[in-house]
């Protein structure tokens, strides 16, 4: 008997984020097809984005699921938010990601909500700015997120301790 490789898909977030028709001029006309913006992560800092292109909407989100799990990166998180402000740009998509204190919750509209919650981010203020390009906007949203610093790696750079360089509301787990 053949063995399989199955992937813990019971453990992954996935949310379809947009679907568009999108069609091809031929010959004899148009010929239409579906682009699927999926996000998937694992709620704890692993998170990736697929895009996928088919005939049948199933397939685009089969085929977007799939390049999301092959391209998730980790970010850092800081508690139940990020550690510090950040600003990202993808093309004409620019998003300001802020952490929040908790209680907050998800202040976060569309593309920068499902790429947020599905990283496992329980308090954050983000805005849009630019280009509301969807695609581009989670781009920008993933760019920002792999791109933070931890605070021990900020106070390592900095040369001082934890305590200077944490966020006044936060008391590390211990």
């Amino acid at each position: 008997m053949a063995r399989r490789n199955f992937e813990k898909t019971d453990e992954l977030d996935e949310r379809v984020v947009h679907i568009a028709r999108v069609s091809k001029v031929i010959k004899g006309g148009r010929r239409f097809a579906f682009r699927t913006v999926v996000v998937v992560g694992d709620n704890q800092g692993q998170v990736g984005i697929g895009v996928g292109k088919a005939r049948g909407v199933p397939d685009s989100i089969r085929k977007a699921s799939e390049r999301a799990r092959r391209n998730m990166r980790s970010v850092n998180l800081w508690s139940t938010t990020i550690p510090h402000e950040i600003e990202a740009k993808v093309s004409g998509a620019r998003v300001l990601l802020r952490p929040a204190a908790p209680g907050t919750g998800v202040v976060a509209g569309g593309a920068v909500r499902a790429v947020v919650e599905a990283a496992g981010i329980k308090n954050i203020l983000t805005k849009s700015l630019g280009s509301a390009n969807i695609l581009n906007v989670a781009h920008a949203t993933l760019e920002g997120l792999t791109r933070l610093i931890t605070p021990e790696e900020m106070a390592e750079m900095r040369g001082c301790s934890l305590a200077e360089v944490a966020p006044f509301w936060y008391q590390p787990d211990k």
